[in-house]
C-alpha cells in the first residue's frame, strides 16, 4: 500500500464539530482533500460558507449542519441529518472550544458554566450520540477529540479551560479502553500553541515571549500542520492500531524543561 493510499479517506464520512473554526476548519479541508465527505458542524453559517468555499471541489462533498454542540437534541439532529444525506458516519472530530483569561478568584459562575459546557459537555454528548451509532451499527469508527497542552501541563491564566481539557483527555482514554474491543478508536489530538479565535485574547506580548522561550521551534503552529496528525488518527489504514493516544503537535513545547 502506497503512502497516499494509507491516508486516503475515500468512501468515509467525517463529521467535524467546530469545523467552522480555524483549527478544525483546516482539519476539515485536509479530510476533504483526502477524499472524505465532510460535514461541518457549528453555529455560524457565515463562517461555514467561507470554509466550504475553501474546501471547494478538492475532494469529497462538503456541507454544513447548524447545531449547538452543547445540546444533545441538536447533536442527534446532526446525526439524523447526516445519515439521511450521507447514509453513514465513519469519523467524528470534537473541536468546539472557548477560552477566557479571567483570574481564578474572579471567575464568574456563568463563565465557568459556558466554558465547561462547550469544551467538555459538548464532547461527552457527541461521544454519546455518535458512539451509540457506532456501537449499535458495528461501525469501526474513529473519534478524535481536541485536547490541549493545558490539559496535560498546568498553564497560568486559563484555569477553567485547563480543567475542561483535562477532562477531555481523561474521557478519551476511558472511551478508548471501553470501545477498543469493538474496533472503535478514540484519540486526542493535542495542539501546542496555535493562534486561533478562542485564545488570541490571552496572547499578550509578555505571554507570547514566554511561550516562544518554552517552544524549541520558536514559533506558533499553523493550522495546516494539524492535518497530517488528524489524517493518521482518522484513517483505518494508517492508524488502525492507534487508540487511547495523545497525539501532540507542539513544536517541542512539551519536551522543554529548563
Amino acid at each position: 500500500m502506497s503512502p497516499v493510499e494509507l491516508f486516503d479517506l475515500s468512501g468515509k464520512t467525517a463529521v467535524v464539530i467546530g469545523g467552522t473554526g480555524e483549527l478544525c476548519g483546516a482539519i476539515a479541508e485536509g479530510f476533504a482533500a483526502a477524499n472524505a465527505e465532510v460535514v461541518l458542524v457549528g453555529r455560524d453559517a457565515t463562517k461555514a460558507e467561507k470554509r466550504l468555499e475553501k474546501i471547494g471541489t478538492g475532494g469529497g462533498e462538503a456541507y454544513f449542519v447548524a447545531a449547538d454542540a452543547a445540546k444533545k437534541s441538536d447533536l442527534q439532529l446532526v446525526l439524523d441529518t447526516v445519515l439521511e444525506r450521507s447514509k453513514k458516519v465513519d469519523i467524528l472530530v470534537n473541536g468546539a472550544g472557548v477560552n477566557s483569561p479571567t483570574p481564578f478568584l474572579d471567575i464568574p459562575e456563568e463563565e465557568y458554566d459556558r466554558i465547561m459546557n462547550i469544551n467538555t459537555k459538548a464532547v461527552v454528548l457527541a461521544c454519546q450520540v455518535f458512539g451509540r451509532y457506532f456501537v449499535d451499527n458495528k461501525v469501526e469508527g474513529s473519534i478524535i477529540n481536541l485536547g490541549s497542552m493545558s490539559g496535560l501541563l498546568p498553564l497560568s491564566r486559563v484555569f477553567t479551560y485547563s480543567m475542561s481539557k483535562a477532562a477531555v483527555h481523561n474521557l478519551s482514554k476511558n472511551l478508548a479502553r471501553e470501545w477498543a474491543p469493538l474496533g472503535i478508536r478514540v484519540n486526542t489530538l493535542v495542539p501546542g500553541f496555535f493562534p486561533a479565535e478562542q485564545n488570541r485574547k490571552v496572547l499578550t506580548p509578555d505571554r507570547v515571549a514566554k511561550i516562544m522561550g518554552h517552544t524549541p521551534a520558536a514559533r506558533f503552529g499553523e493550522a495546516r500542520e494539524l492535518i497530517g496528525a488528524a489524517l493518521l488518527l482518522a484513517s483505518n489504514a494508517a492508524g488502525s492500531f492507534i487508540t487511547g493516544h495523545e497525539m501532540v503537535v507542539d513544536g517541542g513545547y512539551s519536551s522543554m524543561t529548563i
